[in-house]
C-alpha cells in the first residue's frame, strides 16, 4: 500500500485540527443540519441516553458552542468526522443549522481522526476502541507500532485491546456495557469455559484477581458443588469467596466446610481497631452482638 501523508495535528485532538484549517477551506462556517450526514464508520456505537438528554437540553438553551468537524462528499453533502453527539443533540433540539469546520480528508484520515478524538474524550468503550484498532490495521495497513503512535497509546495497550476481539460475543458485550472490566476480560482468556466464568464473575461481583485464580484452576460451573472435593484439594469457589470476604473486610478470612453444606467462617483480626470495625460492620448488617 502506498505511503499516505499524515494529517497535521492528528495526535493532538480535535482542537488542533480546528485551528489548522487548510487555506482552501473556511475555518468555520454554518451548515444546515439537512446537509450533514453521520459516518457509517463512526467508531462509537453506543450513546448514553441520559447524557444525550442533558446535551440536548444544553443545546436547546445555549446552542452548539463547539463546531463539529466534517468533510465534503461528492453529492454536496458533508460527512461527520467528529462531533456526532452534538449533531444529534442539535437535531433533537430542532435547530436548523450548526457550526462546522470543513476539512478535505480521505477515508483513512477521517477514520483515524474520529478514533483519536473519541479516545481522547474517553467516549469509546474498550470493545469499540479495539474494533477501531482492528479496522485501522486491516483496512488501512497500519502496524501496531504505527497505530500506537497515532492514538497516543503504548503498543502493549493496543495489543491487549485487540485480544478482546478474540473473546466470545457475550463476554465482549459485558465489557462494552461496562459490566466487566478489561482486566476481567484479560483474565477470562485463560479460562476453559470463559462464558460461564464471566457470568459467575458478574453474579458474585468477583475481582480481577479472583477471576484470574479461577481461570488458572479451571472454574467449575455456577451450579456446581461449593465444597472441597474428597481428594482434599480446596475448591476454587471456596477460595474465591474467602478472597472476596477478605477484600471487603480488610482481614484474613478462612472458610471450612467439614460437613457440606455446613461449615465455619473464621475472621482473624490483628488489632483492636480491626475488631471494632468488624463489630460495627456486623451491627450495620442488623446483627445483634451479645457476650456469652
Amino acid at each position: 500500500m502506498p505511503e499516505r501523508k499524515r494529517v497535521a495535528g492528528l495526535g493532538r485532538g480535535l482542537s488542533s485540527l480546528m485551528d489548522e484549517g487548510a487555506a482552501s477551506t473556511p475555518a468555520r462556517t454554518m451548515l444546515p443540519l439537512a446537509d450533514i450526514v453521520a459516518s457509517a464508520t463512526q467508531p462509537r456505537q453506543r450513546f448514553d441516553a441520559a447524557a444525550m438528554d442533558e446535551l440536548v437540553e444544553s443545546v436547546r438553551l445555549r446552542g452548539v458552542l463547539q463546531p463539529i468537524l466534517v468533510r465534503p462528499l461528492p453529492d454536496r453533502r458533508f460527512e461527520i468526522v467528529a462531533g456526532e453527539r452534538r449533531w444529534r443533540a442539535a437535531a433533537a433540539a430542532q435547530l436548523h443549522e450548526i457550526p462546522v469546520v470543513i476539512r478535505e480528508l480521505d477515508d483513512a484520515a477521517a477514520f483515524e481522526i474520529a478514533l483519536v478524538e473519541n479516545i481522547q474524550r474517553a467516549d469509546l468503550n474498550p470493545v469499540e476502541e479495539a474494533e477501531g484498532f482492528r479496522r485501522l490495521l486491516g483496512d488501512y495497513g497500519h502496524t501496531q507500532e504505527g497505530l500506537a503512535k497515532i492514538v497516543g497509546k503504548s503498543r502493549s495497550h493496543v495489543a491487549n485491546l485487540l485480544r478482546l476481539l478474540d473473546l466470545p460475543a457475550d463476554i465482549r458485550e459485558l465489557v462494552a456495557r461496562g459490566t466487566l472490566t478489561t482486566g476481567h476480560a484479560k483474565a477470562l482468556m485463560m479460562a476453559p469455559d470463559a462464558s460461564v466464568l464471566a457470568l459467575r464473575a458478574v453474579d458474585e461481583g468477583l475481582s480481577v484477581r479472583q477471576v484470574e485464580a479461577l481461570a488458572r484452576k479451571g472454574a467449575p460451573s455456577r451450579t456446581g458443588p461449593h465444597h472441597a472435593p474428597h481428594g482434599g484439594a480446596r475448591d476454587a469457589d471456596l477460595e474465591a469467596l474467602e478472597n472476596r470476604l477478605a477484600e471487603a473486610l480488610g482481614m484474613k478470612v478462612k472458610l471450612a466446610t467439614a460437613t457440606p453444606p455446613a461449615g465455619t467462617v473464621t475472621i482473624a483480626f490483628s488489632t483492636l481497631d480491626q475488631l471494632d470495625l468488624l463489630c460495627r460492620l456486623l451491627e450495620a448488617a442488623h446483627v445483634t452482638l451479645s457476650p456469652r
